[in-house]
């Protein structure tokens, strides 16, 4: 499988991303009945939207999600 070199500004755009994934994740899992927050906390947001603003993704999620695969595919 070919391996994607990102830029800085996409790698940091695709970490961000996956904190922001990870940070909905923790929020949803456990026990039922738990008390979840009803957001994301803003400041894991706005790191988010910059890093996507600072690799000029804002607005292409088809180039953001074919980065994303390429340097974290999955199982």
């Amino acid at each position: 499988m070919p391996t994607a070199l990102l830029t800085d500004h996409e790698r940091t755009a695709v970490q961000a991303y996956l904190r922001l994934l990870n940070t909905v994740r923790a929020a949803f899992d456990g026990p039922p009945g738990d008390a979840r927050p009803p957001v994301v906390p803003p400041s894991v947001l706005a790191e988010a939207e910059q890093a996507l603003a600072r690799a000029g993704l804002t607005g292409n999620e088809e180039e953001f999600f074919r980065l994303l695969h390429s340097w974290c595919p999955g199982p």
